[in-house]
Formats: C-alpha cells, structure tokens, sequence
C-alpha cells in the first residue's frame, strides 16, 4: 500500500533538510509499513561515478548494524543450546583477555571493555587476524568493571563473531549467509560492495570538497562493522525485526534482545542497549535497531513493532544527520498516518486456562485475567501475559512478575485461589485478617 503524497513529500523534505543542512553527498531512504517497503527518496548525487540520484538498490556501507546480525548469531546459538547468554567468554576463547566476562556482557556492552582494540585505528586500516587481534588484548586496557556503566565496545563483537564461528565450525561470514541473507532474501548484503555502491567520502569542514574515504576488509573485526547493504535489503532486515522469522529467532526471543540491559546514565531509556540492540525510549513506544558508522558512511535502522513501521538510512559521509534520520523518518509515517489498528477477530480456544478468566483480587484490588492473541493477560495491581508451563502453572513474560510462577490451587477441580511470587489471587475481596495472607 503505497502513502499519501503528503505523507511521501514530507518525508522527502525531511530527507532533503538533512543532506542540505548536514553536507551529505548523498543521502537514501526508505520506509517500511507492515512488511513492506511503501517509500523511498534520495537526496544529492555524489554516491557513484554517474552523477546520478542513488536508488534503493545502491550499496552504502552499514557499519554497526552489522552487529546486529552477529548478535542474532549469538542467540541463535543460545536458543541451539550451544551456550549461554552467562557463559564467560574465555570458556569459548580460551585463554583470551576478559575471558571472564560473559557473554551478556558483551553483547549488552556492559562488560566494561575498551571500546576499540588496540594498534591503528581499526576502521581506516587493513584488519588483522583474531590471533593478531586477542594478542595485543590486555585488561590493563579496560575501560572500567563489569556492569559499573553502558560503554560501547566494537572489540567486544570482534569477539562474538569468533566466539560463534568456533560453535559452529564455520566462519563468521558463511554463518551470516546461510543463516540470516539467505532466509531473509538479502541479496544485495555482501562482505565487500558489489556494484552499484556508493563511494564513502569525508566532507572537509572549510572547503566543503570530498575527500575519499578508504574501505579496508576489517578482519577479525568484520562482525563489529565490516557489511555492505541497500535500502531495499535493509528494509527486508527491518521487516524481520517487527515480524520475526522462525527460522531465525523466535518472537520471544527478539523481545528478549529488546529488553534494557544497559544504559547511559546520563539518559537512561533514552540512550539504552538491549542485547545487540540499541532502544529508543519515543514516547509512548520503543524503537529498536542499531545506527552505523564506518570511514566514509553512515546508516540507521529503527522500528516501532507495535506500530509496525519502521525506517532505514544511508549516507555517505563521515559525519552528519543520516543516524538520527531513520527515527525522524518513524515520526513523521506516525504523525501523517497513524497506524490503522489491526481487525480484531475471536479468540481461537486456550489449550488451558480458560478457567482462569475473569476478576480476581489482590487482597482488595481488582484484577483481571483476560486473552489476547492466544496468551492470557493479568491487569490491574499485578500486569504481566502468562505462558503454560504445566497443568495449572504458567510464567510471567513481562512486567513486574517476568519470569515467575504462577501457581493454581484447587480443592477438587474447584480453584480456591492462585499464587505468584508471595502474593495471593482470589475471586472476591478479603481483609488484613483472612487466613489466606499468611
């Protein structure tokens, strides 16, 4: 379904202002509405030889939405039973430095790790191997404890990708190919740029000419930054994110990586990372994706999944409004046309707890239990969906009570009340003195 031309010209100007205001040479977008890519707009024509404006299928650099794909990687290996997500990392790396922080760490950037290895400046230099790399590690390097702080570390996913090869007993790169391009129909997502690509440039700040940027293969590094992509794919990748694949991570586990693990304290949910990615607290919703950055490019992806929108952002310039774009671009789809809510339709019969349903209380608070898209949903004092473990056990999947049991008592088949962590649910209102509070 294509937008309005009043939605599609403001995105445009907004695209416009930022490759204006920013001195990009180029800057591409797109915007994705349930599934699809339903836009498009470039702006400026220093992207290839031609002089032209860059289309959708035009390659730009994508820098740390890379890690993104590293860290589907991870979980997938996790989900496989392959490790954990508190695994220290040196009972993958042997021997290696901050062997001791886990796995969590790394992917959440709370490991207090440096932020980049040590030697040359990684991004504009020919990459070594992971050998080369581990051995000029060193915790002296750190740049603080574990879990002090949210600090940003590429060396942490140069780690990951090796950490996921040696499960696998594949290479990083094939893992990314067979596993996460070729299911999602990402063809134009490559280790090097394929033409048509955009040349990366750095816009001097008196002259305002283009100088070129180099774009060296990173080596052990590649899983921190190293991709190549184009609107379209990206905007495949986006869709992924607001509809997971089976094939690749289970709905719950996305919303696991999208959970706040880390933050700048200085912004709080404002700046926050979840595990591989970075959250934007947009009031009321969150938005969820990576920005990017290498020599020469910048790139974000964002998406709203409960409004089921999402946007991607390419550039080709050292510096600039191309990140930022993508969650500008979001806003703008959501003030225009805000999102239609989906049909309702009847509820498919619960496989259990159909008995569970209706008011409960917290002592004197009312509760409800209700379902919705076949999961059942306590509100009130206590807010959590609930998942069948067993005949009369369910967890809670979010909120105050994620993770906990709930238990259902009965005296017969009668149920006289439930109970998750310490608290008590019955049918009607009781008092300080009713025997169920002790």
């Amino acid at each position: 379904m294509s937008l309005r031309p009043d939605t599609a010209a403001a995105l445009f100007a907004e695209v416009a202002a930022a490759q204006g205001e920013s001195r990009l040479p180029s800057v591409n977008a797109g915007v994705v509405r349930d599934g699809e890519l339903v836009w498009t707009g470039a702006r400026g024509r220093f992207a290839t030889a031609g002089g032209e404006l860059p289309g959708a299928d035009v390659q730009y650099r994508i820098g740390s939405i890379t890690k993104t794909m590293t860290a589907i990687l991870v979980m997938q290996c996790r989900d496989d039973g392959l490790l954990s997500l508190n695994d220290a990392v040196g009972k993958h790396l042997p021997g290696v430095a901050f062997g001791d922080r886990t796995v969590r760490h790394l992917l959440a950037h709370s490991g207090g790790m440096n932020a980049e290895p040590e030697g040359p400046w990684w991004e504009r230099n020919p990459g070594v191997s992971f050998d080369e790399l581990t051995a000029a590690m060193s915790e002296t390097h750190a740049a603080g404890p574990a879990d002090r702080r949210h600090h940003y570390s590429n060396l942490g996913y140069g780690l990951l990708g090796e950490i996921v090869a040696r499960l696998r007993g594949t290479s990083w790169l094939e893992l990314v190919q067979e596993r996460i391009l070729g299911p999602l129909e990402m063809r134009r997502t490559t280790y090097f740029p394929q033409a048509p690509a955009a040349q990366g440039f750095s816009v001097h700040p008196f002259s305002g000419q283009l100088d070129p940027e180099p774009a060296h293969d990173s080596g052990a590094m590649a899983p921190a930054g190293q991709l190549w992509s184009t609107i379209e794919d990206l905007a495949r990748y986006a869709s992924f994110w607001i509809d997971p694949v089976q094939e690749l991570l289970s709905r719950d586990t996305v919303e696991e990586m999208a959970t706040p693990v880390a933050s700048d304290p200085r912004e709080g949910l404002n700046a926050s990372y979840g595990l591989g990615l970075r959250l934007i607290a947009d009031d009321p919703q969150l938005l969820i994706g990576h920005t990017g950055s290498m020599p020469g490019f910048l790139a974000g992806l964002f998406v709203d999944r409960v409004r089921r929108i999402g946007a991607v952002t390419l550039g080709n310039a050292t510096y600039g409004r191309v990140a930022s774009l993508a969650p500008d671009l979001i806003r703008i789809l959501a003030k225009y046309e805000p999102p239609i809510t989906q049909e309702w339709v009847p509820e498919p019969p619960l496989a259990q707890g159909t008995d569970l349903l209706g008011h409960w209380y917290w002592g004197n608070t009312p509760m409800t239990i209700t379902v919705s898209g076949g999961i059942l949903q306590l509100s009130g004092g206590l807010t959590s969906r609930l998942s069948p473990l067993a005949p009369d056990l369910y967890q809670g999947r979010d909120g105050y009570l994620a993770g906990e049991k709930l238990h259902v008592i009965r005296t017969g088949t009668t149920i006289t009340h439930l109970t998750i962590a310490t608290f008590t649910l019955t049918r009607t209102p009781y008092g300080r003195d009713d025997p169920r509070l002790s």
